[in-house]
């Protein structure tokens, strides 16, 4: 079996991931700073090693033995990085670079990266596929844009193999609805569960393709040995909802009654996202295995 480095392994889907990589029987190595992950996720098998990786150094030391990383680490919050984009610039571009260099230094055989849907911007084309030009509206969507563009240029220049799989607004356990930064579905099942108004951003009506975490797992741990060097990859499930009709869906499973709140449309927002996932099944004969409402449920179960 092969030994693995999951950054940002203390996370959200870094944690997911670095669960599946152990229960297949691989070695793991888990490196996060803690700021936004949670000691508690990591799981008891893996080797942890608190590294800041915007500082080469650091991620000279994560990736010290390793065979493959699945590169998860970031700030991953538009409006934060409107807040204060050099923060989440050094998370997001620098600390990537470092790891791209150190991986690359030491022999490892692939880097999976963690893209972002939100490198398309607010492009009306929908679905959204990968030989659409890049049209980023935030700074953490220029940041993840640049990130995955560092990928492809270290495959080509120096025969380094990436491949960047893009995701689209996953959900799922684990994800936990403490700042006004985390994932819609995370604040909507909080807000369902206690039966109170959740805020909606816009008038609801804008869509996104929700993706459970059990599917984006699938397609990572697929793109690690598929024939897809320096390619950008759509993992997501195919479909969209609105923000009205996820809370209505969560409204008839947990018997909530309250009516949402409306405010203002965020900076940086797009209004409808959906992917083309054909080069998925092409490429990594991915599809997805759990559908949304399914995903709901298990994640409503496992807040609960």
């Amino acid at each position: 079996m092969s030994k693995y480095l999951v950054t940002g392994g203390a996370g959200f889907i870094g944690s997911h991931l670095a669960h599946a990589l152990i229960a297949q029987g691989h070695q793991v190595v888990v490196a996060d700073s803690l700021v936004t992950g949670r000691r508690e996720n990591v799981p008891a098998a893996a080797e942890f090693r608190e590294l800041d990786l915007s500082h080469i150094e650091a991620a000279r030391k994560a990736v010290d033995g390793c065979d493959y990383v699945l590169h998860q680490a970031a700030i991953p919050s538009v409006p934060r990085s409107v807040r204060d984009p050099l923060t989440s610039h050094l998370a997001n571009v620098d600390a990537t670079l470092n790891v791209l260099i150190a991986a690359r230094d030491a022999g490892c055989k692939r880097l999976v990266y963690a893209g972002s849907s939100s490198a398309y911007g607010d492009t009306p084309t929908l679905p959204k596929h990968e030989g659409m030009p890049g049209n980023p509206r935030s700074p953490y969507a220029l940041q993840k844009y640049t990130g995955e563009q560092y990928c492809q240029m270290f495959t080509r220049l120096y025969g380094f193999e990436t491949v960047t799989t893009r995701y689209f607004n996953v959900f799922g356990p684990r994800q936990l609805a403490t700042s006004p930064y985390s994932g819609v579905i995370s604040l909507f099942i909080k807000a369902a569960l206690a039966n109170t108004s959740p805020t909606i951003h816009g008038d609801g009506r804008q869509t996104r393709d929700f993706t459970y975490i059990d599917n984006v797992v699938d397609g990572v741990l697929r793109a690690v040995t598929a024939p897809a060097a320096g390619e950008v990859i759509n993992v997501a499930s195919g479909g969209r909802i609105s923000l009205l009709e996820m809370w209505e869906a969560l409204r008839r499973q947990t018997g909530a009654t309250a009516e949402p709140t409306f405010g203002p449309a965020r900076e940086g927002d797009v209004q409808d996202s959906q992917a083309d996932i054909t080069k998925a099944a092409r490429l990594l004969g991915y599809q997805p295995v759990v559908e949304f409402s399914e995903g709901l449920r298990r994640t409503l179960e496992w807040t609960r």
